[in-house]
């Protein structure tokens, strides 16, 4: 046996998204890549802002001795404090170089989290839909996953987090913008979030984390602002990435930031950066991070993805389709017109259009479709949309 029985039963569960990109990988030898249309994987077809490469070429032909040893395991000090600084205009909070830990992208940086806070068995509430890796991760150090649902417009609700609150809770994920739906978590349900969670600490005398992944949190459309966790819950973290508002997601290259009204925040900076290093992810990239100290105000054009998404979601819902409108990222979560979403999956896939069943993030009856893609493949797709749903009768 080549691997564990826990390795390879979650194999078995694991992601549809790689599925469904390697079959399009595989449709794509078949017809030739301009007749395949894949809305499947949430990797930025866009390239970096020039910015970004002026840094990079900048630092590349650096002189600096000693640029690419290893540095302190909370990351470079210059790092952390532009981070900090930039979270601190944004938030209208004081936070501190203190406060900030670079780590290996979003997911090293969950994946730190959790171990710095988890006792085997904690449990840690997980709003579906949701990005199916947090399931592993939690897995990862011993804690265990409480899904909760959403409501139909695929926002959390008080009393679905009053319910599934326990003495075991030790944290809640939140993901806003939202993979896969695109949903922004408006401001007043975060203080619902706050004062719910502050109330059942009293209750239950324990400590819940709040931690909000964020690598989307620059890609909002609508004129709309982001509405900051630590504004309502002393007892939050955010970690987030450059992995997209920068268009690197190879590069790897993210944070973790720590409330600055968090008690014993000195504390969980100690074991976040134990953990950094004892996971093995030890630093952050050095050459990325010395990059992205100067781009902290700088983002990839989100009015293309605002245009994409303009485009997409009225060609869907004029077809027929029931799709909640996504306010930012760039994922749509249309209803499946037949309670079994893969019927509709294989049906699509007929027209060489693929998308990624709703239940790879444990909603079933959806599918995920992705737009930071091609016009061309947004445009080629929905002739297979088109027909799909006349198949199903919900256009003439």
């Amino acid at each position: 046996m080549a691997v564990s029985d826990r390795i390879r039963n979650a194999m078995a569960e694991g992601s549809w998204i790689r599925r469904m990109f390697e079959e399009g990988i595989a449709l794509k030898k078949q017809y030739g890549e301009e007749n395949v249309f894949d809305l499947t994987l949430g990797n930025p077809v866009v390239e970096p802002p020039v910015a970004f490469k002026e840094e990079l070429k900048k630092w590349v032909n650096a002189s600096e001795l000693g640029m690419h040893r290893y540095m302190p395991n909370a990351g470079y000090p210059e790092t952390r404090a532009a981070v900090a600084q930039a979270l601190s205009a944004e938030t209208g909070l004081a936070i501190d170089t203190e406060n900030v830990l670079m780590t290996v992208g979003a997911a090293g940086g969950l994946n730190v989290v959790l171990k710095t806070i988890l006792n085997p068995g904690d449990e840690v509430i997980v709003w579906a839909p949701f990005f199916v890796e947090y399931l592993f991760y939690i897995d990862n150090h011993g804690g265990v996953s409480r899904i909760t649902e959403t409501d139909e417009g695929f926002l959390p609700t008080i009393g679905a987090l009053e319910n599934n609150l326990t003495e075991r809770t030790r944290a809640v994920i939140i993901n806003s913008p939202n993979n896969p739906t695109g949903v922004l978590y408006p401001r007043d349900l975060l203080a619902g979030i706050g004062e719910v969670l502050s109330r059942k600490e009293s209750e239950l005398g324990s400590h819940v984390y709040l931690i909000s992944d964020e690598p989307y949190r620059k890609l909002i459309y609508d004129g709309l602002t982001y509405p900051f966790v630590f504004h309502h819950y002393p007892r939050s973290i955010v970690v987030s990435s450059h992995s997209k508002d920068l268009a690197v997601p190879g590069e790897r290259i993210g944070y973790v930031a720590i409330s600055p009204q968090l008690e014993d925040g000195q504390e969980m900076m100690n074991g976040l950066v134990f953990c950094n290093r004892t996971l093995g992810f030890v630093n952050a990239p050095a050459l990325m991070q010395h990059v992205v100290a100067g781009l902290q105000e700088v983002t990839v054009d989100v009015a293309g993805y605002q245009r994409k998404r303009d485009f997409l979601y009225a060609a869907l819902t004029d077809m027929g389709y029931s799709v909640v409108r996504p306010q930012g990222a760039f994922y749509m979560f249309p209803r499946s017109p037949v309670p079994d979403e893969m019927d509709f999956i294989n049906e699509l896939r007929k027209h060489n259009v693929l998308a990624v069943p709703g239940r790879g993030f444990g909603r079933a009856g959806y599918v995920r479709i992705s737009y930071c893609v091609e016009d061309r493949t947004i445009e080629g797709s929905l002739r297979g949309f088109r027909d799909v749903s006349r198949h199903y009768g919900l256009a003439n």
